[in-house]
């Protein structure tokens, strides 16, 4: 579900939950144990999340078994994605890096948003499809419109489009877009750069990089979290992963 190598002091965390990386709770906690262990490791200096599926970094929800909980497992399962993973990141004192190299959809966005950089391949998409399936991407409402602005920001969340990675360059969402082929070279190269630094320079500088630019993340997430719990007690939501695990157009009721 997970593999972890450690190179040239480097954690290479790979998603490998076949066939397009969904996220279950078993993943998540897969996911904060190997932070935790780059973490706790005094040889690592930098962090890769990439996946080891061509084509794929993460469909974001396995919204089958996601169905298939109560409003209570909702809560949990979304406050590891939303909360955990960012408390886990923000702990790790080490600066990560997500290597994009196909589809992040969802809450495979709200993992990649957590990294201090995103690199992605030239045939990396990305999209925030919840909308269309009856859930909201309630943390994307904390961030994205200070990255991309509050009009753009509600057109990537309401209409659950998908889009390619030169207009995630444009707006702002990846920090460099490089070919297929050189993508973990280069994620590889630029985790090196960072290696090589001071680790308790990087350690120090992350902590206070990540107070001046997430004011306010916890208590937004913690909201978001609360909402998506709510939003899972609805009919529409219910309705909406059954057609999507029934492969049909759903009947919104609103309710």
């Amino acid at each position: 579900m997970i593999d972890y190598e450690v190179r040239d002091g480097v954690a290479e965390i790979l998603f490998n939950n076949a066939p397009v990386n969904a996220i279950t709770e078993a993943f998540m906690d897969a996911l904060i144990e190997a932070l935790g262990r780059a973490r706790r490791d005094p040889a690592v200096r930098a962090v890769i999340l990439s996946s080891a599926i061509p084509g794929r970094f993460c469909a974001g929800l396995d919204l089958p078994a996601f169905l298939r909980g109560t409003p209570a497992d909702a809560h949990r399962v979304v406050g590891k994605i939303y909360v955990r993973i960012s408390e886990a990141q923000s702990a790790l004192g080490k600066p990560s890096i997500a290597a994009i190299g196909g589809a992040a959809r969802g809450a495979g966005m709200s993992i990649a948003i957590t990294c201090d950089m995103i690199l992605a391949a030239d045939h990396a998409s990305f999209g925030y499809p919840e909308v269309d399936v009856g859930l909201l991407p309630a943390i994307h409402f904390h961030h994205l419109p200070r990255i991309v602005g509050r009009h753009r920001a509600f057109d990537l969340l309401f209409t659950g489009r998908s889009f390619d990675v030169v207009e995630a360059m444009s707006l702002g969402l990846v920090s460099r877009h490089v070919p297929e082929a050189e993508l973990m070279a280069e994620a590889r190269r630029t985790a090196a750069t960072f290696a090589a630094k001071s680790p308790a320079l990087m350690r120090l500088g992350k902590a206070a990089f990540l107070r001046a630019a997430a004011a306010g993340y916890h208590e937004g997430a913690e909201s978001a979290v609360d909402l998506v719990s709510t939003v899972f007690g609805t009919e529409d939501c219910r309705e909406g992963l059954a057609a999507f695990a029934e492969k049909r157009k759903p009947r919104w009721t609103g309710r």
